[in-house]
């Protein structure tokens, strides 16, 4: 999916930025990265609040395989029908808008893992 067909997939929701990563796009709005596109699939941001809600409608969470270990992304998969309905695209947009806000309001600080001891570190 190039650029412009991520533009007008997402011309329901309003309008929307994209910058390019790993061979795919980070789709931003309110200058909040909201969704990505990786391998021609869009997955978008979801917390503990909206993740329910994308599993219960059969969306698949992004992981990917590093060196035999399975990490988990907090994307899921665009459903499926949200393609042909702009309704339902806008709808689940924004319950991927509402956590990049969730997340965007925890502080950085309160974000990052925390740090081994120094005796562990070396």
């Amino acid at each position: 999916m190039n650029a412009d067909s991520l533009r007008d997939l997402f011309e329901p929701f309003g309008p929307v930025k994209l910058r390019k990563m790993f061979g795919g796009h980070c789709i931003y709005a309110d200058d909040l990265c909201f969704a990505v596109q990786v391998k021609g699939e869009v997955f978008l941001k979801a917390d503990a609040v909206s993740a329910p809600l994308f599993e219960a409608a059969g969306c698949r969470q992004w992981t990917y395989d590093s060196q035999g270990k399975v990490t988990r992304m907090p994307y899921w998969r665009l459903a499926e029908t949200a393609y042909d309905d702009p309704d339902e695209l806008a709808r689940w947009s924004r319950l991927a808008l509402e956590a990049a806000r969730r997340r965007a309001a925890i502080p950085a600080k309160s974000r990052r893992a925390p740090s081994l001891p120094d005796k562990m570190a070396g």
